[in-house]
Order: C-alpha cells, then structure tokens, then sequence
C-alpha cells in the first residue's frame, strides 16, 4: 500500500536539509515504490521534490488544484508545489513550466527529479509529469483520477529544474 510508507510534507521541509538524510529516506522508496537509484538524482532538490509529490499520491486530480487546501492538484500544480517545497520557483501552468526550463537536449537521460513534458512545444506544452527514475513517474494525470505513480510514456520534452543561482 502506497500510504503505508513515511511522507514528508511541505510544512516539514527546510531548506539547507541534510543531504545523506534525504538520500537514506529516498532509498526507502526505492525497492517499494520503483523509484530508481536515488544516487542518480539531479539534485538535492530534485529528491525533496519527489519526496513531496510522494506524499500527495491519492489526492484527486482538481483542475488549477495547487494542493490539498484545494482538494487537490493538477499537473503543473504538483510539479510547481513539489519544487517549492525543495525552495525552488516555477511557474504555474505546464506550457509555462516547460518554457522557463533548462530544457535537457533532445535524447538526454533523464535523472530523478526531471520534468517531462506532453504537447507541442511549437505551439503549447498541455501535460508535465515528474520522472522518479526506474521509467515511472508521479503525475496528476487528468479530471476522475487520483496523483498516482505511472510508466514513463513517450513525451516531447524534459527540463530539470535548478536553484537561480546554480543556473550556468
């Protein structure tokens, strides 16, 4: 049972977190849960990231949902909450998630904590997932469905969200 393992929300996150902390609760998950190694995540961030969307797993899909007090999220309102959560700002719609990047090359490997994108990027990003690693994601698909952990499907675009100030 997803709900069964230890969450962290939000409010019990601080940034300057101890790094090896986050990395022993991230390999909790792994084997049960089928997060890949956390070792290979982007970043510090990026495991606070999943680690907040793991615990919004179940919640019902709302759309313009940005969290609980909301009675849920939508997809970019997860992938935003969970990297305010790691003390990083992005934008609140997919297209906009997408757009502000750093978008990965085209056939880059993803890591943990990556942001998949769905849509056209020529004209508009319409879904944004978070890659948790092993080919699985956490995503607030769409209306009737719950946040749940799903396969990786094809997608058009990746970017991997970074603090402003370790931006190159």
């Amino acid at each position: 049972d997803l709900h069964s393992f230890p969450t962290r929300r939000s409010s019990d996150l601080h940034i300057g977190v101890d790094v090896a902390k986050v990395l022993t609760q991230a390999d909790t998950y792994r084997g049960s849960q089928g997060i890949g190694d956390p070792s290979t995540a982007s970043s510090a961030a990026a495991l606070l990231a999943i680690n907040y969307a793991q615990g919004q797993l179940g919640l019902p899909y709302v759309w313009g949902g940005d969290g609980p007090a909301e009675g849920g999220f939508d997809c970019s309102g997860l992938t935003k909450a969970a990297y305010a959560a790691a003390g990083i700002t992005l934008p609140r719609t997919a297209d906009a998630q997408y757009r502000a990047g750093p978008q990965l090359p085209a056939g880059a490997r993803l890591l943990p904590g990556d942001l998949v994108y769905y849509g056209n990027p020529n004209t508009r990003i319409t879904h944004v997932a978070l890659y948790i690693g092993a080919g699985r994601i956490i995503e607030a698909p769409t209306f009737g469905q719950l946040v749940h952990i799903g396969q990786l499907r094809d997608y058009v675009a990746a970017t991997r969200p970074v603090a402003p100030d370790q931006r190159v």
